[in-house]
């Protein structure tokens, strides 16, 4: 019976990592769609966007948590006499690194002359070589096969630069990439040090607990942006709280916040699955860069920029690294991650 739940369990990893790509896909072009003005009445902005894709990927976040009954996972406090979830610290932390994490993903698809494939290789390549790192700074061991999808993940992210699209980011791209690294690196960490494990109920605790943290983090946060600012950019924002109800638009920026919370129910749960960073973030950034692909191939019927060969052969790079995580793990007695 333990073998046969742990077997479950092995592949239960790569159905989250379909799942996660079937939200991408729509995410990413639809993020796009809205801001290149090709859906609803008016062009809307990436920091337009943000409040109101925010406040639904929260309100969906409550829903699927509810839907799932995995609020019992979540460490309790008594208020007035009733018990009600919190965070415990890292996992607290944890959420704030996956706040900056939601407002510079749908930031980086709203640059305009930047590729959806493109912003998606160099923000998932960014992570893909922080796995080894914060895989050796655990203590946890790394397997052939992770090593190997790693390796395959890496050529397609030197594609990218060989290809000389990189040399064209944006300034404020380049920043907003750089910001979703640094809290990812994060999120990583805290993850290898208080998640990772055989144990489901541990597994669910952290993501129960991250979730409730990270997108009323990202609302408030933009909300006293909204008002507290008067740069172009803040009074942008302040536009997404107010200008958009009345909007044809609106539907559309929902269901990018709804895919949204689905992109981090997903890729959470592939992440905090108990093998080695190494593993996880090869097979989570290679079903985000596929999804990016078949979102560039659908706005390209609409007049967007076609991936281009270099992307493409990126995008056939990481199919092969997911072979490569799918296979090696049934090739010889499956060694132990730890």
């Amino acid at each position: 019976m333990v073998a046969r739940t742990a077997e479950a369990q092995s592949h239960t990893v790569y159905w989250f990592a379909f799942g996660y790509f079937a939200c991408y896909a729509p995410y990413s072009a639809m993020t796009k769609a809205l801001s290149s003005g090709l859906v609803g009445d008016r062009n809307v902005t990436g920091l337009e966007l943000l409040p109101l894709t925010t406040m639904a990927s929260g309100v969906s976040m409550i829903a699927v948590l509810s839907m799932l009954g995995w609020w019992k996972y979540a460490s309790k406090v008594k208020v007035f006499g009733r018990e009600i979830p919190r965070p415990g610290l890292w996992t607290g932390l944890s959420g704030l690194a996956t706040a900056s994490i939601i407002v510079t993903t749908t930031l980086a698809y709203t640059f305009r002359n930047v590729s959806i494939p493109l912003v998606m290789l160099l923000m998932r390549g960014g992570v893909l070589m922080l796995a080894p790192v914060v895989d050796v700074l655990s203590k946890r061991k790394v397997r052939w096969f992770s090593m190997v999808a790693l390796g395959l993940s890496m050529l397609a992210l030197l594609d990218a630069f060989v290809a000389g699209g990189a040399g064209s980011i944006p300034f404020w791209c380049a920043a907003d990439i750089t910001v979703y690294l640094a809290a990812y690196f994060v999120r990583l960490r805290f993850m290898s040090r208080a998640a990772k494990s055989d144990d489901n109920n541990v597994q669910r605790r952290y993501f129960v607990e991250e979730q409730m943290v990270a997108a009323p983090a990202a609302v408030l946060t933009l909300a006293m942006l909204a008002l507290v600012g008067r740069s172009p950019a803040l009074l942008a924002i302040r536009r997404g709280f107010t200008d958009l109800w009345s909007s044809s638009t609106l539907p559309w920026i929902l269901a990018v916040g709804v895919l949204s919370q689905g992109t981090g129910v997903f890729g959470g749960l592939v992440l905090l699955d108990a093998r080695e960073n190494t593993f996880c973030v090869p097979l989570n950034r290679a079903s985000s860069i596929l999804a990016g692909v078949l979102a560039g191939a659908v706005l390209m019927t609409v007049g967007q920029r076609a991936p281009n060969r270099a992307e493409l052969f990126g995008a056939a790079l990481l199919v092969s690294a997911i072979v490569v995580l799918w296979v090696g793990p049934s090739l010889g007695k499956r060694e132990p991650a730890r």
